[in-house]
């Protein structure tokens, strides 16, 4: 039977086999930036259980750019290097191995989740952070400090170095991490942006930096490979980013040379009130692919086949990023495909159990 959750999804020179990709997910398990065999094997299990595109978690630019002393790095051409039999791995079992390119601007410099995700002092590693403006994420956060227009410069670099890296590495996809209150998005929202030169104030000056940065990771990264964005749609809080500037931005990217928006939500202020459901945020990759005309992908709560199949079938999305539900099941795509009754090739060693 045909289910558009298992058919072919072309992007420039790159079919992938279908519609279920892997959310970057932070592991908070590297040493200096470098990938370890936890890396291996969690990206490389997902790519065996059948998913499309398996994207490596949120990989800092710079240093200073992890959320935690654990997150990825791609700052140097060690780095880079260190993630070439992840790449090989993943691509030899038919999967394409992409990369998110991160910076976490004021919401840097934490202790791992399970260490309570408190922010670190210099005396426990800890460093200084960056935002567009002197404003702390929350009581207990330091005030970051204010990026000056040459520093903004010098991490358009960064982020271009990061995507040539990237390529080098043999990732066939980057995906630009503009969500969740991280420095891209930062710049976005009126509520962390409240600087008065050319990347502050009006829309088309807020997303100077993001709009800079997506051009440079286009020009940086082979034409044959796709650029994706993750963008928060809304801030869920009054006065924020929403989505009427979300598709006015997709534009924008789409016009940059970004291939696909990855549409989810919130992040930039502890205390938005999310109503979190089932697929709360399909909506906005369906907006966004109606008003934008550019491809999008859905994530959040997508946790049942017949339901991406749906969202898919819809017209609401053009692919599905699953994150939490590829944590509790790394075969999540070869159980999707019994349940929708499609008939999907399973790796050899596993044959056993397919039937």
């Amino acid at each position: 039977m045909k289910r558009l959750l298992f058919s072919p999804f072309p992007l420039r020179g790159l079919e992938f086999r279908n519609r279920i990709f892997v959310s970057p997910m932070c592991q908070y398990s590297a040493a200096d930036g470098v990938p370890n065999d936890w890396h291996l094997v969690h990206l490389g299990a997902r790519a065996v259980g059948g998913a499309a595109l398996v994207m490596a978690e949120a990989t800092a630019v710079s240093p200073r750019g992890r959320i935690s002393p654990g997150d990825l790095g791609l700052w140097s051409d060690e780095l880079a290097r260190a993630f070439q039999r992840i790449t090989a791995f993943i691509g030899a079992q038919g999967a394409v191995p992409g990369i998110q390119l991160a910076h976490a601007g004021r919401k840097a410099s934490t202790a791992a989740p399970w260490h309570g995700g408190k922010p670190l002092g210099s005396g426990e590693g800890g460093w200084e952070t960056v935002a567009p403006s002197a404003i702390r994420f929350v009581a207990g956060y330091p005030t970051p400090h204010e990026l000056s227009g040459a520093e903004i410069r010098g991490l358009v670099t960064q982020f271009a170095a990061a995507a040539r890296r990237a390529a080098a590495a043999g990732f066939q996809v980057v995906e630009i991490h503009s969500a969740h209150g991280y420095l891209l998005h930062e710049f976005l929202s009126p509520l962390t942006n409240q600087r008065r030169d050319e990347f502050g104030g009006s829309l088309e000056n807020r997303v100077r930096f993001p709009l800079e940065v997506a051009r440079a990771v286009r020009e940086a990264f082979p034409e044959s490979l796709p650029v994706f964005v993750r963008i928060s749609a809304t801030d869920w809080v009054e006065g924020g980013w929403d989505l009427t500037q979300s598709i006015q931005l997709a534009r924008w990217l789409k016009d940059a040379g970004v291939d696909l928006i990855d549409c989810s939500s919130g992040g930039i202020v502890a205390d938005a009130v999310v109503p979190v459901a089932a697929g709360y945020q399909v909506p906005f990759a369906a907006a966004i692919r109606r008003e934008a005309c550019i491809a999008t992908a859905a994530v959040g709560l997508i946790t049942d086949s017949q339901q991406a199949e749906q969202t898919l079938v819809c017209g609401d999305a053009d692919a599905v990023f699953l994150a939490r539900a590829f944590l509790r099941d790394p075969h999540w795509p070869l159980r999707a495909a019994q349940a929708l009754d499609v008939d999907v090739p399973w790796p050899d060693q596993y044959l056993r159990a397919k039937r």
